[in-house]
C-alpha cells in the first residue's frame, strides 16, 4: 500500500512530461536566426562579409570567440543568476512583481537572459501574455539548449542600432576586429549597448557611449570581477570610433564558396590574408597603368605546392568596377590558353619517347593536313632543338610533336587534369589545341603547372583550409558531406610532405623535371627587361601564352614553394596590340613573387633517380652514329627515350668529277667515291633551298640509270593545294591557285599535271601559279625519278 503514493507520483511525472513533449510538438522551438555569411581567411579572420537574407548584419559569434572578460561582462550586468535558473528567476519575478505594484524603484520585467533570446527570436508587443509566453519558450530553450549555447544566441541577436545585430556584427563594423580580440574597455562598451541600442549608437553619441562605459567600468570594478588596474587602464582608454565598412577582401572566391555552401554562416577558406591583400593591391595598381593600351582586367591564382591550397584569389582588378565587367571572375572564365599548354605536350611526349630536350626539331613551313601554323613572329629557324622550341614558345614544332603524339592522347590527359571544356568538346578537337584552339580557364592552367611542381601529380586545388570541426550553431544545418569533399582539405600529414589524396599521376616525375629545367632558363625572349638582373626574384620556371587576336595574354610561373597564375585581358572579349603574355601578363608575374614569395628559400628541384645522361649528336640530338664528331650531353629517360641512331648524313656513291650521283644498281665497277651527304628532310631542304640558305645539296642521279627507285614514301608530298578541299575564286579578280611540294634531296626537277594534261616543269623548291577552270581538278606531281602523287580538289568562281 504504501508503494501506491509513489507510483502515482511516477505516473503523474511521466504524464506531464509526455504533455510537455506533446506541447513541445505542436510548438516546436523557433529556428535559427539567418546569419550574415562569413568568408575566413585561414587564420581565422573576416574576409568577406554578406547582409543576411533580412538584409541585416548578423554575423555568427562562435564559442571560442566569447571571452571570459565578455561573458562576465554579460551575466553582471544581465542576469547574475543565468549559470543557476531554468530560463525563469523566480526570485526576480517576485522583486519585479513587487517593485511594479507598489511603484517603488525602478520598473522592470525580470527578463533573464535566456528570455531575451525568445523575444529576440520570436518578437512580439510587449503586453503579459507575451511576458507570459516569453516565460514559456525560455523554459523550453533551457530543456534544448546548455547555458553556452544560449549565451551565444543571445550575443548573435541583441542590437546595436539599425541594421546591426549581434556582437560579432558590432565589433567588426567599429572595432574593425572579432570579438575575441577587443580590449576590456572595447567589450564593455559592446556590451552596455544593447539595452540602449537607441540612444547608444556609436559613431554618433560617442560621448554618452564613453559616460556609461566608464559608469559600468567602474561597478564591475567595484564588484571585484576584473583586476583594478586593468579597470583603471580601460578608463583611460579614448573611445574614437565609426562605423566601417563590412570586409570586402576576395570577393570573387567569397561569392563562390558562398553558393557552394548556402546553409554555412561561416566558411573557412585557404586564403592567406596577407597574400590575398598584396595581390589585389598589385594587380588593381598594375591594370591601371595598363588602361591607356586599352587593357582592363586582370586575374591572378596563388597555390601553395605543398598543399595544393589557394591563398590568393583575385577574380578581377577591381569587384566594383562595373563599366570593366569587374564582377566577372577570371579565375574560373573559359579563355583560349594561347601557348600555355605546351609544356604539358612536351612532357607528354618525353613519356613516350618520342622527343628529349636536344632533340631536333623541323621548324619550316608544314602543312598538317591543312593546317599551316606560323610561329608568332612569322619567322621559321629550320631546324631547332626541343628545349628551344619550348623556350622560344615556337608554334611549328609543337604542332609537329602533337601530330605524332595524338590529339586524342593530349586532350585525354587535359581530360584527367580537370579541363571542363575540353571534356565537353573532345572529338572537334584537332592540332590547333596546342596552340589555344581549346578553352581552359585560369584555375585549370595553374593546376597543370602545380601538377609540373609536385612532379607530375594531379590533384583539385582546396578552398578550404583545415581546421577542426565547430559544433553548429541551434538548429544550423551541416554542410553537405558530399560538397564539402570538394573543397576542404584534410589535415597535412605528418611531416609536411606534398598531399597526394586522390592524385593521378598525369606525367612522370623525370618529364616533369626536364620541362621545369626547361622553363627555368633565362635565355629567352619573354624575360622581362631587368628581371635577369633583380637580386630580388626568387628563381622561377614559367611560361608564357598569348591567345589569337591578343584577346589574352597568360604567364604562369612556379618554385618549389608556389604557382602563381596570371591573366590580362577585357572581359568584353576585345583585344589590344600590347596584350602579349611577354610584354604585360609577366611582369605582374615577377611582380607577385616578388611580393609574395620574398623569404621563400630558394632551394630548386632535384633531377629524379630516374633519369640519366647520353652523348647525343649535335646535328640531331640523337644517338651518335657512323659520321658524328660533334657531341653533346643530353637528358633521357632509361627504357623510355628513343634509342634510334642519328643518321644526320649518309654516305653516297658520286662519280669522279662529283657530276652524279650513282645508286647501287647503277654504280660503275671503278672510277667513283663515297662521300657523305646532309641526310634532311624534304620541308627542311625545301625550306632551305627557298631561303637561299647554303647546304650540301647532293648531285643529280646518274642520267643514264633505267631503275626507278624508292617506293611511294618517297614521292613528292603535296603541301598546295590542300587535299578534298573546295577553293573559291573571284572571277573578276586575277586570284591564282598555288601549286608547291616537298621531295626527296635527289629530285631536281617535278612535272605538274591538271586533269592528267601537262602544265608546267618547274625545280623541287620552285612555287608554281595558274589560273584554273572551276570544277573539280586532280593536281599531279611527278618528279624526275618518276614517282607521283595525285590530290582531288574543286574550284568555285564567284561572280
Amino acid at each position: 500500500m504504501k508503494r501506491r503514493p509513489l507510483y502515482r507520483l511516477l505516473a503523474g511525472l511521466g504524464l506531464l512530461l509526455l504533455l510537455l513533449l506533446g506541447l513541445d510538438w505542436a510548438f516546436p522551438v523557433p529556428p535559427a536566426p539567418q546569419y550574415s555569411p562569413l568568408v575566413l581567411a585561414a587564420d581565422g579572420s573576416v574576409l568577406h562579409a554578406y547582409l543576411n537574407p533580412t538584409q541585416k548584419w548578423r554575423m555568427k559569434t562562435e564559442l571560442r570567440e566569447i571571452t571570459p572578460v565578455l561573458r562576465a561582462a554579460i551575466i553582471e550586468k544581465e542576469d547574475r543568476w543565468f549559470r543557476w535558473h531554468f530560463g525563469v528567476n523566480p526570485v526576480a519575478l517576485v522583486q519585479a512583481a513587487g517593485r511594479n505594484l507598489f511603484g517603488t524603484g525602478r520598473t522592470t520585467g525580470a527578463s533573464t537572459i535566456t528570455m531575451q533570446v525568445a523575444r529576440l527570436l520570436e518578437p512580439k508587443e510587449r503586453t503579459l501574455p507575451n511576458k507570459l509566453l516569453e516565460m514559456v519558450r525560455a523554459v523550453q530553450l533551457e530543456a534544448h539548449y546548455n547555458k553556452d549555447e544560449i549565451l551565444q544566441l543571445y550575443l548573435n541577436l541583441v542590437p546595436y542600432g539599425g541594421n546591426v545585430e549581434g556582437v560579432k556584427s558590432a565589433a567588426l563594423l567599429y572595432f574593425q576586429q572579432t570579438p575575441d580580440y577587443l580590449s576590456l574597455a572595447q567589450t564593455v562598451t559592446l556590451a552596455i549597448i544593447p539595452n540602449r541600442p537607441r540612444g547608444l549608437v556609436l559613431g554618433k553619441n560617442n560621448a554618452a557611449v564613453l559616460r556609461e562605459r566608464n559608469r559600468w567600468l567602474r561597478r564591475f570594478g567595484a564588484a571585484g570581477l576584473f583586476p583594478a588596474q586593468d579597470v583603471a587602464d580601460a578608463l583611460l582608454e579614448p573611445l574614437n570610433v565609426q562605423r566601417h565598412p563590412a570586409p570586402t577582401l576576395a570577393p570573387h572566391l567569397s561569392r563562390r564558396l558562398v553558393r557552394q555552401f548556402p546553409h554555412t554562416a561561416i566558411i573557412r577558406s585557404s586564403l592567406q590574408r596577407s597574400k590575398q591583400s598584396k595581390a589585389e593591391d598589385l594587380t588593381l595598381g598594375y591594370v591601371r597603368r595598363l588602361r591607356e593600351l586599352g587593357i582592363t582586367q586582370a586575374a591572378v591564382l596563388v597555390v601553395n605546392n605543398r598543399t595544393r591550397q589557394v591563398e590568393a584569389y583575385v577574380g578581377s582588378a577591381d569587384f566594383r568596377d562595373f563599366g570593366s565587367q569587374g564582377q566577372n571572375d577570371g579565375v574560373v572564365a573559359v579563355r583560349s590558353p594561347g601557348s600555355t599548354l605546351k609544356p604539358f605536350l612536351y612532357a607528354l611526349a618525353m613519356d613516350q619517347g618520342l622527343v628529349t630536350p636536344k632533340l631536333l626539331l623541323p621548324d619550316v613551313p608544314t602543312n598538317f593536313q591543312g593546317y599551316r601554323p606560323e610561329n608568332f613572329d612569322k619567322h621559321c629557324n629550320g631546324e631547332v632543338t626541343l628545349e628551344r622550341a619550348l623556350a622560344y614558345s615556337l608554334n611549328i614544332p609543337a604542332v609537329r610533336v602533337l601530330n605524332q603524339l595524338g590529339v586524342p592522347a593530349f586532350t585525354e590527359k587535359l581530360q584527367q587534369a580537370g579541363f571542363q571544356n575540353v571534356k565537353r568538346n573532345r572529338p572537334q578537337l584537332g592540332l590547333s589545341s596546342i596552340l589555344g584552339g581549346c578553352g581552359a580557364s585560369l584555375e585549370e592552367l595553374t593546376n597543370l603547372y602545380v601538377t609540373l611542381a609536385d612532379a607530375g601529380q594531379y590533384a583539385p586545388l582546396r578552398y578550404r583550409a583545415p581546421h577542426p570541426p565547430v559544433p553548429s550553431p541551434p538548429g544550423e544545418a551541416e554542410p553537405d558531406e558530399d560538397v564539402e569533399r570538394n573543397y576542404s582539405a584534410p589535415p597535412l600529414p605528418e611531416g609536411g610532405g606534398v598531399l597526394r589524396q586522390n592524385g593521378n599521376q598525369l606525367i612522370s616525375p623525370a618529364a616533369a623535371f626536364l620541362t621545369t629545367d626547361i622553363l627555368s632558363q633565362l635565355t629567352r625572349p619573354d624575360l622581362p627587361l631587368g628581371a635577369a638582373s633583380s637580386m630580388r626574384l626568387p628563381k622561377v620556371a614559367w611560361k608564357t601564352g598569348t591567345s589569337y587576336g591578343r584577346r589574352d595574354a597568360w604567364s604562369i610561373g612556379y618554385n618549389r614553394q608556389y604557382t602563381i597564375g596570371v591573366w590580362l585581358g577585357n572581359f568584353s572579349g576585345q583585344g589590344s596590340p600590347a596584350l602579349t603574355g611577354a610584354d604585360v601578363a609577366t611582369p605582374l608575374l615577377f611582380d607577385l613573387f616578388n611580393a609574395l614569395a620574398y623569404n621563400s628559400p630558394n632551394d630548386w628541384f632535384a633531377p629524379p633517380v630516374a633519369l640519366d645522361f647520353r652523348l647525343v649528336c649535335t646535328e640531331s640530338g640523337l644517338v651518335p652514329g657512323e659520321n658524328c664528331p660533334h657531341q653533346v650531353i643530353d637528358y633521357f629517360l632509361p627504357n623510355v627515350s628513343s634509342g634510334q641512331r642519328c643518321q644526320h648524313q649518309r654516305e653516297v656513291l658520286v662519280s669522279a668529277d662529283g657530276g652524279f650521283a650513282y645508286c647501287r644498281a647503277c654504280a660503275p665497277a671503278a672510277g667513283y667515291r663515297r662521300e657523305l651527304y646532309p641526310n634532311l628532310l624534304p620541308e627542311v631542304a625545301a625550306y632551305k633551298e627557298a631561303q637561299g640558305i647554303p647546304y650540301r645539296r647532293l648531285p643529280p642521279h646518274n642520267p643514264q640509270c633505267q631503275l626507278v627507285r624508292g617506293g611511294p614514301e618517297k614521292a613528292p608530298s603535296i603541301t598546295s593545294p590542300t587535299a578534298n578541299t573546295e577553293y573559291v575564286l573571284n572571277a573578276h579578280e586575277q586570284q591564282q591557285l598555288l601549286l608547291s611540294c616537298t621531295t626527296d634531296n635527289e629530285v631536281r626537277q617535278v612535272h605538274w599535271y591538271v586533269n592528267d594534261q601537262f602544265l608546267r616543269t618547274a625545280r623541287a623548291t620552285e612555287r608554281v601559279f595558274f589560273r584554273p577552270q572551276p570544277g573539280p581538278l586532280k593536281i599531279s606531281c611527278a618528279d624526275d625519278h618518276g614517282r607521283n602523287t595525285d590530290v582531288l580538289v574543286t574550284v568555285t568562281e564567284l561572280e
